[in-house]
């Protein structure tokens, strides 16, 4: 990524936190968002909307959704989220 904005990894380490960032945890709402709008598709399937957020596995994005939201991705795309 700091490659990509031609500057050195530190650099981006110190820009982001200054916004009281750190890269894994922008990466990960990132995906999270991207979760909830792929899933409000009923086209996507949901090994689809894994590929898409980079998980090389379901069981990967399951888990991680599941952290995120307390429910699994077909529940939340059911309407049955848990609170």
């Amino acid at each position: 990524m700091a490659r990509g904005l031609a500057i050195g990894d530190r650099t981006l380490q110190r820009r982001l936190g200054g916004y009281g960032v750190d890269f894994k945890g922008l990466v990960d709402d990132t995906r999270r968002r991207f979760a909830l709008r792929h899933l409000a598709d009923p086209t996507i399937t949901l090994t689809e909307v894994a590929y898409l957020l980079g998980y090389s596995e379901v069981s990967a994005f399951n888990r991680a959704f599941k952290r995120w939201t307390g429910s699994t991705p077909s529940d939340h795309r059911h309407g049955r989220v848990r609170r």
